[in-house]
């Protein structure tokens, strides 16, 4: 029996730049004999959409490309508000699907019900920036890189393989997965902390550590990611830092260096605080629970909780994508630093306050209260960066570094309210608060779409276009 493809999806908000994901993508799947649907998950306003859909109807595939936008967005919310048949729910239907990083993917998950998925951002490319001479891993070590100075030698781009690579291990038992697998409790990340991933500070090289334990056989691979080179998985106060540090980059947002994989393994695990659901298959087979519908950067982070209950695995795959970092439509770095403190707040509060686990959803205690020593917290750290910021400016060597350390300085104390404690402590309790009632909204409401979606997907597709686009021969 020849098993069905995994769907390749791009939930994407730069409809102008994915036509060059689509491509790339569609060329390495050929390449290595693969022809899957590729659907582009589009979360741009509808002036966005009508400007920029004839370039995608002018990428060349292989494949079938498919698109879900704002229109086929909303027919699909219309069916499942009618499916509900109560009014009071309509808001509850529209913050889970919301235009934010976790809201389109959840489109995601419903569309690709039954099936295997496969899941890259639009700034992702499939191939892995690798040392040209790797050194041996040692013995609990799964992978290991380091920061080096873009456009220098030493290292190689490599196409990969990426779906054979997530259709080794996806939707399959811990038995049945190829033997080249380690096996253990948990990777820990040497740059990072555990439960939240807040890096521990700049650091030019990492390694990805097994921590030892007993994967049960017949836990089953609901979640995987490859390996990632590029612009590696760092913070956004950490990205601010590498930007201090370096008295010749002027561009907050651009970043001199590159992170080059030395080497790398597969791995099965019980637990995987470092999913990456920019790089991620997913076994979608009888549903899975939803992303936070957010537009905080933390969109995936009850997938690391969810995926600790027994008769579950989760892998890093034989496989490495590479993320380029686009800046456009991006926010300024000083409000991603501001939406990461939100973020780890977050982080910490749901985690420590879990109650219960299910197969669609996560329970936790957390209200959304923030103490003062929360929000006191926060600002202390941020004054910090923003006084060594204010330093760099009078020690810069050119006026075009002066002024952008500046301009630096001035977004990131507008992006903190001032740095006015009260002011502050107000405005995050209000949006952790919101956050906090979204993110409850959605795990209440989950279960019964699954069902309405399970169903019509046996009669009807879910609304969405095939691009007419040109065919590769």
């Amino acid at each position: 029996m020849i098993e069905p493809e995994p769907i390749f999806v791009i939930p994407t908000y730069r409809l102008r730049d994915v036509c060059e994901t689509v491509e790339r993508y569609d060329e390495v799947f050929w390449n290595s004999g693969h022809s899957p649907r590729i659907v582009v998950f589009d979360d741009s306003a509808l002036a966005n959409h009508e400007k920029y859909y004839r370039l995608l109807e002018a990428t060349k595939t292989r494949s079938e490309l498919y698109y879900v936008g704002p229109r086929e967005k909303e027919a699909f919310t219309d069916f499942v508000k009618r499916r509900l048949r109560d009014r009071k729910l309509d808001a509850a239907v529209r913050n889970l699907f919301r235009p934010s990083y976790g809201g389109n993917r959840n489109f995601t998950l419903l569309y690709t019900l039954g099936s295997l998925v496969v899941s890259a951002d639009d700034d992702m490319r499939p191939y892995a920036l690798l040392e040209d001479s790797p050194e041996s891993l040692a013995e609990d070590e799964i992978s290991r890189g380091k920061l080096v100075k873009a456009n220098t030698n030493g290292y190689t781009r490599r196409p990969m393989d990426i779906l054979s690579a997530f259709a080794d291990v996806l939707g399959k038992k811990v038995g049945e997965v190829p033997d080249n697998f380690a096996k253990g409790e948990l990777v820990v990340d040497t740059a990072m902390e555990l439960e939240t991933n807040v890096c521990k500070g700049v650091t030019h090289e990492n390694s990805l550590l097994l921590r030892k334990g007993k994967v049960s056989r017949g836990a089953v691979v609901k979640v995987a990611q490859t390996f990632r080179s590029g612009t590696n998985d760092i913070d956004a106060l950490n990205f601010a830092e590498m930007y201090l540090d370096d008295p010749e980059q002027t561009d907050p947002d651009e970043l001199n260096s590159v992170y080059v994989l030395v080497n790398f393994r597969p791995v099965v695990t019980n637990k995987n605080w470092r999913i990456d659901c920019g790089v991620a298959g997913y076994d979608n087979t009888v549903g899975l629970p939803p992303f936070f519908p957010t537009r905080l950067r933390f969109e995936d982070y009850g997938y690391r909780l969810w995926i600790q209950q027994p008769g579950i695995a989760a892998a890093h795959v034989d496989a490495a994508q590479t993320h380029v970092k686009n800046n456009y439509m991006r926010h300024p770095l000083a409000f991603d630093v501001f939406n990461e403190q939100v973020a780890n707040l977050l982080k910490r509060k749901i985690q420590t306050t879990l109650t219960h686990v299910n197969d669609l959803s996560i329970e936790f205690d957390y209200e959304g209260e923030v103490t003062l020593q929360d929000s006191a917290e926060i600002i202390d750290r941020i004054r910090e960066v923003h006084a060594r910021t204010l330093a760099c400016a009078a020690e810069a060597t050119t006026d075009a570094r002066r002024q952008a350390l500046e301009r630096f300085a001035s977004t990131l104390e507008k992006a903190f309210y001032g740095f006015e404690t009260d002011f502050f402590q107000q405005n995050l309790s209000r949006i952790v608060d919101d956050v906090v009632g979204d993110i409850r909204g959605a795990m209440e409401l989950w279960p019964t779409l699954v069902e309405i979606c399970y169903f019509r997907q046996h009669r009807k597709e879910l609304p969405q276009t095939r691009v007419r686009n040109q065919k590769r021969t």
